[in-house]
């Protein structure tokens, strides 16, 4: 049970009956006399679990997007004046909202039915971190009818919400496709090498290479007749995730510090978006000291949504990647030739310690990109020398830095493309890559 702010009122109206009647026995009979309202109304009170309360499902929404919680509550038996709270995970981001004969404040509504009446109570949801993101119940205070007292309880109301990456990088992502078709138009036509492959016959135009020429063709009619050349498609595009310790740290975005792993996760949907429209497939590992998630999305239309399910449950582990172990989950996809892309941060003692020794395996077969956040504090800590403080964490800035680019080299010895950029730059600038190794057919 639960009381109002109208029985502290109710006691302080005990002060008249003691000024007309100045007695120690006026304030106990007083007193006695507000507690039994208080008992008898808490007793008529309606209880908490005659209220029929149902949730509306909630389908999965981005990071940073809002969503809506609906509850519709009914009173069968009694009308009904109570206070309703929907409670969720402090990470769901209840917000506040007004509708109809329901007023709320947060996640709190006040609600009055008559018999039988039924309303909707409606809690704006924005939350904080990529999941499932769980209701913990539903509180229901249920007033009597003087307002001094009320039956309270918890009723279970089971509601999920999945909360996917954000995605940001797909503002980049039709540019990247306009680059893509002239890639497959214009360039395409006029390049042959290795990385394109045959896709039809066409009058010859000035301009066009006479290598292109196919004079059994031409002798057979008469025109001359050229071939034309498009980038091979169906190559295999495999993204490692790397979710150790490193992955963990902070970095300064566009929309303030961001997670090392969430950054990586953008950069990973926007080159899986633009490799499946271009005729790609996609394989997708994430781990550290053990493989957390392997999806294979060969032939599936919607990859990035797919993509964006299986990362949502992702967290950083506080662990060294064991890369022996993830590099041997890229060789269980098969021993074709694979863009493989690594999601890690250029960090020199992990990559020397881990990933280094596996590397030339992978590099034998495959084509390897290692794609690193930068965090641009650093440099700008090496930058400044105001005070002499400032010079100790520059000295120390640049000694970092001198060893990300000492590693750097070493990956680039092993035959490596480094993509380093800070986490707004990453992503397109690995999309940017992913087209230029298709267009100079190195895939």
């Amino acid at each position: 049970m639960s009381i109002t702010w109208r029985v502290p009122l109710l006691m302080l109206a005990g002060i008249i009956p003691i000024v007309l009647r100045p007695a120690g026995s006026t304030a106990a009979v007083w007193a006695l006399l507000v507690i039994v309202l208080v008992v008898v109304d808490v007793f008529l009170a309606p209880k908490p679990a005659s209220l029929e309360i149902q949730r509306t499902p909630l389908g999965g929404l981005r990071l940073g997007e809002a969503t809506t919680s609906e509850l519709l509550v009914r009173s069968p038996a009694r009308p009904v004046r109570a206070l309703v709270r929907d409670s969720w995970q402090p990470t769901a981001g209840a917000g506040s909202i007004a509708s109809g004969s329901a007023s709320a404040t947060g996640n709190r509504h006040r609600i009055r039915l008559g018999r039988g009446d039924s309303t909707r109570l409606r809690t704006p949801l924005r939350p904080r971190r990529r999941g499932d993101l769980r209701a913990l119940g539903v509180t229901v205070r249920a007033y009597g009818p003087l307002g001094l007292g009320a039956r309270q309880r918890t009723l279970r109301v089971d509601g999920a919400v999945r909360v996917l990456p954000a995605f940001e990088s797909r503002k980049h992502l039709p540019s990247r496709l306009q680059r893509l078709r002239e890639l497959d138009g214009r360039a395409a036509v006029r390049v042959r090498g290795q990385g394109t492959e045959f896709d039809s016959l066409r009058e010859y135009v000035r301009g066009d290479d006479v290598r292109s020429i196919d004079w059994r063709t031409t002798a057979r009619s008469r025109t001359v007749v050229v071939r034309t050349w498009q980038p091979e498609r169906d190559r295999r595009v495999v993204l490692v995730l790397d979710t150790s310790r490193t992955s963990a740290a902070r970095v300064e975005g566009a929309g303030g510090g961001v997670p090392r792993l969430d950054s990586a996760m953008d950069a990973g949907l926007l080159i899986a978006a633009v490799a499946s429209r271009a005729g790609d497939r996609i394989d997708f590992i994430a781990g550290d000291r053990r493989v957390r998630s392997r999806l294979r999305l060969a032939g599936q239309r919607d990859v990035t949504q797919r993509l964006q399910e299986t990362m949502a449950d992702l967290e950083p582990v506080i662990a060294e990647a064991d890369w022996s172990n993830l590099a041997g989950a890229v060789a269980g996809l098969g021993r074709h030739r694979a863009l493989v892309i690594l999601l890690t941060p250029l960090d020199p003692h992990a990559i020397e310690e881990s990933l280094l020794p596996v590397l030339p395996v992978l590099t034998q077969h495959h084509r390897v990109v290692l794609a690193s956040v930068r965090d641009p504090e650093l440099e700008a800590t090496a930058a400044s020398r105001d005070t002499l403080d400032d010079v100790y964490a520059a000295a120390a800035a640049e000694q970092t830095l001198r060893r990300r680019e000492h590693t750097a080299a070493m990956l680039r010895t092993l035959g490596v493309d480094i993509v380093d950029a800070d986490a707004e730059s990453l992503p397109p600038a690995l999309a940017d890559h992913y087209l230029h190794l298709k267009a100079t057919g190195q895939l």
